[in-house]
């Protein structure tokens, strides 16, 4: 079989700045409303030289996808078993609200795809972070059975976190209008985010 041959320089960027466009759009627009026309745009390329990369529009997104869903999961993944639980939790929470602030297009690149029934994510959904939660699900009752944190359902917490911290990408627009400041409602979660959780997950005395 022959060797794929490696993209030249030029190759890579224009490859690059399809992506990044199309990482605009899709989070902009959702997958629906996002078209080709708009992604070659954005990338400063025509359309006939975006589809040499990419033959459609499902191509784009299935790229993105793949290549975001490792970065999106690594939270759960660093989650440390032999660590102080409390402080493992709320180092989550501190890395969700980190990446609310740093990658709101990937979040609402997300949140677009699940509110659509994630019909290009369902493969990751039921594998990688079917798994993951899972686990995740576990270990957290098993520090509520040893009296490590409190009792509560350990699913609504994980969907509890991901909720109030992913918020703050996914509804930025109505954030802006309400507070005056999107990027100050983030700077701010974290504190607030960290005193509900440790208020809720430190066990009665």
């Amino acid at each position: 079989m022959a060797e794929k041959k490696a993209m030249s320089r030029v190759q890579t960027k224009n490859r690059a700045a399809i992506l990044a466009a199309a990482l605009d759009e899709f989070s902009r627009n959702g997958f629906r409303g996002a078209t080709l026309d708009q992604i070659a745009a954005s990338a400063s390329l025509s359309k006939p030289n975006l589809i040499y990369y990419f033959p459609n529009k499902e191509a784009v997104f299935v790229t993105l996808l793949n290549q975001l869903i490792d970065k999106w999961l690594a939270p759960l993944r660093e989650i440390d078993p032999e660590g102080e639980p409390l402080e493992q939790i709320l180092n989550y929470v501190r890395r969700k609200v980190e990446m609310s602030r740093d990658m709101p297009r990937e979040s609402r690149l997300f949140a677009n795809e699940i509110v659509q029934g994630a019909p290009r994510m369902k493969e990751h959904l039921s594998s990688d972070l079917k798994v993951l939660f899972d686990q995740t699900r576990a270990l957290f009752q098993s520090w509520m059975d040893s009296g490590q944190i409190a009792q509560i359902d350990p699913d609504h917490l994980i969907f509890s976190i991901w909720a109030t911290t992913q918020h703050y990408a996914d509804f930025g627009a109505q954030i802006d209008v309400l507070t005056g400041s999107e990027r100050g409602a983030i700077d701010s979660a974290e504190g607030f985010l960290e005193n509900l959780y440790t208020k809720l997950l430190t066990p009665d005395s």
